[in-house]
């Protein structure tokens, strides 16, 4: 009989356990690939949707910077005027794309309401992805009075010409679209980030 020494049972545990694969389809890679090729550049964007619910981003510029890219995540700082709190994060996971929404305050801590976001339900395509809202943004809605927001869709559209954000649910159509034929000066570094 063989006997198998501790250290291969650890070898063998440790290769047993190793993460998943990361399972984004073709279409949501292309995607990815499509905003972080625009890494280290800035966009000026204009409110093409909204209601009175939108009030806070009227008159103000707007500015995209798809600022910290790896292969797994991407990070882009939407500033609305002097407000630096907020930033998308679009990451790889093992069940699709993630977006989750970084907000902070100017001493960098976090917002009570952040990293709220969603999961893509199906594949998309390279230019187009939806993130309906999931179970931990709903919690966190609900424990700080945003019931609205239960039913958040967020939408991301990444053309040659334009990079739209948008969100939908009942009653709420916003939608900012960015020009990305025209980079702009880099905007100050967001809130809680280096």
């Amino acid at each position: 009989m063989k006997t198998i020494k501790y250290s291969q049972i650890a070898l063998l545990m440790a290769t047993s356990f190793s993460l998943p694969a990361m399972a984004v389809t073709s279409e949501q890679a292309a995607f990815f690939d499509n905003l972080a090729a625009h890494c280290g550049k800035a966009f000026e964007g204009t409110v093409t949707a909204g209601n009175s619910a939108d009030s806070a981003f009227s008159g103000k510029k707007l500015v995209m910077h798809v600022r910290e890219c790896s292969d797994t995540v991407l990070k882009v700082p939407f500033h609305v005027g002097d407000d630096h709190s907020r930033t998308w994060v679009i990451t790889k996971t093992p069940y699709g794309l993630h977006l989750a929404h970084d907000h902070r305050h100017k001493d960098g801590s976090e917002d009570k309401v952040t990293m709220y976001g969603g999961m893509t339900a199906d594949m998309g395509n390279a230019t187009e992805q939806s993130f309906p809202v999931d179970a931990y943004s709903i919690n966190n809605f609900r424990e700080n009075g945003l019931d609205v927001s239960v039913t958040n869709v967020w939408h991301m559209y990444v053309k040659p010409q334009e990079f739209t954000y948008r969100l939908t649910r009942e009653n709420r159509d916003f939608r900012v679209d960015f020009d990305l034929t025209k980079p702009v000066d880099l905007p100050p570094v967001p809130w809680g980030h280096k």
